[in-house]
């Protein structure tokens, strides 16, 4: 299969190897110092105890440079970036292209429509821990990555079906979703609470679940996003939230989220795709939400000071 990777960071770059070295033609797009490294000496990929060096197809900084449509794009860069980033794929989009996010959040297929149209966009969400080590190196923690693949409007397809095919020939867990927004607000129960009272506390998880004021805080943040899902209609088991709690205590106690990661980076993040997204998601559902509202007002000094231009409040 003809693949596009968009953003060969963490995720990407993992994506990216794996389907290189299953024998799909893969193209990158990245940029600066990781992608002339691509160009030069291959993309390094560690996982678990293993590690393998491939040579995409193409690699380029800008989509109307990496040869055309493809079969599939994933898209694997910040959501933030989306905006001006989504338009330029039209690129690579032909009849018959399926376009799958795995960013973190519920909004990015949403942003990817808006610039590509609805026909192409799949939902999509990734489970993984990875990250770009240096200019050409991609590690990941442990060896799993789990992307799960499905129509917007419900229901199985064949393409969707096709695509998983695919990343598992590569050995990527891909699950096709007959519910793939369900799945999206799963990972969005857990990514985003932990994320934004991570960067308000600057703490790891092992503390934020342990003490038992910010596990309370934690818990109260939970409770107020699955308010905000069930108000959308968004179909979740009863126990969504202790299984939310479980998986968070599952963690190695020194994990940190990307978004809280840039944050204390001075770096952009994520903060207004995630903690200010549940805030507006819950408003338009008429969902209280004082945690998120002090979440999201304690963060937003930060991310103004990173985004020197300006800020672009909820």
């Amino acid at each position: 299969m003809r693949i596009a990777i968009v953003g060969a960071g963490g995720v990407g770059g993992l994506l990216g190897g794996l389907l290189t070295r299953a024998g799909n033609e893969v193209a990158l797009l990245a940029r600066g110092a990781h992608l002339e490294a691509i160009r030069r000496e291959g993309l390094r990929v560690t996982n678990g105890g293993e590690t393998f060096t491939v040579h995409p197809a193409g690699a380029a900084d800008d989509p109307a440079a990496l040869g055309g449509s493809a079969e599939a794009i994933l898209v694997c860069v910040k959501t933030w970036q989306l905006p001006e980033l989504a338009p330029k794929l039209s690129a690579l989009v032909g009849p018959a292209t399926v376009v799958i996010p795995t960013e973190n959040g519920v909004t990015a297929a949403d942003e990817l429509a808006k610039a590509l149209g609805e026909g192409p966009v799949l939902g999509g969400t990734c489970d993984v821990s990875a990250w770009v080590e240096g200019p050409g190196r991609i590690r990941q923690r442990g060896k799993g990555i789990r992307l799960v693949v499905g129509e917007r409007r419900g229901g199985s397809s064949a393409r969707v079906e096709r695509v998983c095919g695919v990343l598992r020939a590569a050995g990527i867990e891909a699950e096709a979703a007959g519910d793939v927004d369900a799945a999206l607000w799963r990972k969005f129960l857990f990514i985003e609470p932990w994320g934004s009272i991570g960067a308000v506390t600057r703490a790891s998880v092992g503390v934020v679940r342990t003490l038992p004021e910010t596990r309370a805080l934690l818990t109260a943040a939970i409770q107020e996003l699955l308010a905000v899902a069930r108000a959308r209609g968004v179909r979740l088991s009863d126990n969504v939230a202790e299984d939310t709690l479980h998986r968070i205590g599952l963690l190695p106690p020194d994990a940190t989220s990307s978004m809280q990661r840039d944050i204390q980076a001075g770096r952009p993040s994520e903060l207004h795709d995630q903690t200010g997204a549940a805030l507006r998601l819950a408003r338009e559902a008429g969902v209280t939400a004082p945690v998120h509202e002090f979440l999201y007002a304690a963060l937003l000094p930060q991310e103004s000071v990173s985004r020197s231009s300006g800020i672009q409040r909820q």
